[in-house]
């Protein structure tokens, strides 16, 4: 990244104001950036563990596969799933509250007894289904704030910051140079002078 600077005393001060401002956040991007490490570690445990419970909890009922085609797939449904938010680092990320279904009514005498038990099954299957995708949600949100965060710590500290420095060397430099060559030309035109003043006194 060029950054853009004049040879003066107005330019040193504002490269200087960058850099400490870019000095002074690097830590906290950096702090940020490894919170979101862990919590997106942390999420993908979760989603694992969950996509492995659904896995286990459909396996388990797949000898039942028979007595699922007596059953009513409209019997049961998603009503309302209720979410919130909270901040992780920063990042807003939804929270899964309760999840409430539709039962429709049906005659315990006319059906078979597993059936509650079967209702009771899907609730737990669609639940866990839900959390599996609400993990998912969440940890695509937090991968990417952290790719971001990273971008930012390694423009910050790689190309920014160093970049920085180095015109504020650049300028300091030059302008001890001309602070150099003008002490340098005052002599001369003193030396000069003194010169000019013993020669017209000597004349005299």
């Amino acid at each position: 990244m060029a950054i853009k600077f004049q040879y003066n005393k107005t330019s040193l001060q504002q490269l200087e104001k960058q850099l400490k401002m870019r000095e002074r956040s690097l830590p906290t991007i950096k702090s940020k950036e490894s919170a979101l490490r862990m919590e997106v570690t942390r999420t993908k445990d979760e989603v694992h563990a969950l996509e492995l419970r659904l896995e286990n909890e459909i396996r388990r009922y797949e000898n039942m596969v028979v007595l699922w085609n007596e059953f009513q797939p409209d019997l049961i449904r998603v009503r309302d799933v209720s979410l919130s938010t909270k901040k992780i680092a920063g990042v807003v990320v939804p929270v899964l509250g309760n999840i409430d279904f539709d039962i429709q009514p049906y005659s315990l005498f006319n059906r078979p007894a597993w059936f509650t038990d079967g209702i009771e099954l899907l609730k737990g299957l669609a639940r866990t289904g839900i959390e599996a995708e609400f993990s998912m949600t969440k940890l695509k949100l937090l991968e990417h704030a952290r790719k971001k965060t990273t971008q930012k710590v390694n423009l910050f500290e790689k190309v920014q910051i160093p970049g920085y420095r180095d015109a504020i060397r650049k300028v300091k430099r030059y302008m001890e140079d001309e602070q150099s060559l003008s002490k340098a030309s005052q002599k001369i035109m003193r030396t000069n002078q003194e010169k000019r003043e013993q020669k017209e006194e000597a004349a005299v």
